[in-house]
């Protein structure tokens, strides 16, 4: 097993649910204010969470939330983005060019922002209306911050009973997914570190991850050419060009989507021998009750694509930090 510093990874995780105490004095705040709507705005992994994040509420709740691509909005803009709009961003550096540019056009606009920014003098940083600088766990920051709003709009009648199981066992419980799916990792990788191409399929709130871990991941930081389709989109195009030899792998959450990536799950064996099914059920989380683990699945799955990227990067000899064009060159 490559080590990792568990003691580190338990501290981080027990530090981003900390941050739910900060996250709700602003979101208290905003709401008390009166907002129209929310809007998830962000670009490659970041554009990814934001997808997740309105997956994940659009059917809890009532409220209007949409994610926006930043290049794309400040090409095409969008008029549903107004003064009343809470605008939630992200970002490692705070100077990815796009989202600097893209928070630059709410603030002209009037839209609040909401910014978790790592780094807090970075230029995205002092752009935020509010800011919280904490490293990773992107996704649940913006889970967090989902769930408040749908609890103060009477959508989340089981966020004190959820978020006391969270506080209590959600960081060692995912500690333990690193240490449980390392085998799986190092099998996996063993089998997948050199393939010429390989597609990744998902659903639900799920989908985000699967499309960054597809092209941020695999294509960014291991140079291995993805492809990443939604389970819904499998049987209506591309299975046509799956064939015995070709690799797959297929993510199964258990949140409401399940059934149709448990369909692609299904079916794959009559065509292909060379698949992969990857399982949020398959690993425990102990002290969380079975309603809320759909809502957890992608933290789950996170932990293992974690693992098996340690052990790509070290069959790989290739440091996962190397790039040759990202911030190398213009464009």
């Amino acid at each position: 097993m490559l080590k990792f510093n568990e003691k580190e990874l338990l501290a981080n995780l027990e530090g981003g649910i900390a941050l739910r105490s900060d996250i709700n004095k602003i979101v208290d705040q905003i709401n008390d204010e009166g907002y129209s709507n929310i809007c998830w705005i962000g670009i490659g992994g970041t554009y990814a969470s934001s997808m997740q994040a309105v997956v994940h509420m659009k059917e809890r709740t009532k409220i209007e939330t949409f994610y926006e691509n930043a290049a794309s909005f400040l090409t095409t803009g969008n008029l549903r983005v107004t003064k009343d709009t809470v605008v939630i961003i992200s970002s490692v550096t705070g100077n990815t060019q796009e989202m600097v540019e893209a928070v630059k056009k709410c603030n002209e606009i009037g839209a609040r922002v909401i910014g978790f920014v790592d780094r807090a003098d970075a230029d995205l940083a002092t752009m935020c209306d509010y800011l919280i600088s904490y490293p990773l766990n992107e996704q649940l920051k913006f889970f967090m911050v989902g769930d408040r709003f749908m609890y103060l709009a009477g959508e989340f009648d089981q966020y004190d009973e959820f978020y006391k199981q969270m506080d209590d066992n959600f960081a060692k419980d995912v500690v333990a997914v690193y240490k449980n799916a390392d085998e799986f990792a190092t099998e996996f990788a063993l089998q997948h570190h050199e393939d010429e191409m390989h597609y990744f399929v998902g659903a639900g709130n799920q989908w985000g991850a699967t499309y960054s871990y597809a092209m941020c991941y695999w294509e960014e930081q291991h140079w291995l050419r993805t492809k990443s389709t939604e389970a819904q989109e499998f049987f209506h195009g591309m299975f046509e060009i799956v064939e015995r030899d070709t690799p797959v792998t297929i993510y199964v959450t258990e949140d409401s989507q399940r059934q149709l990536s448990q369909r692609v799950a299904n079916f794959i064996p009559q065509i292909c021998a060379n698949y992969t099914v990857i399982d949020a059920k398959d690993y425990d989380m102990p002290g969380i009750s079975p309603e809320f683990r759909g809502a957890l699945s992608p933290f789950i799955l996170h932990a293992v694509n974690d693992r098996i990227d340690v052990h790509i990067e070290d069959l790989n000899r290739h440091p996962i930090e190397i790039r040759r064009y990202y911030r190398q060159l213009k464009y």
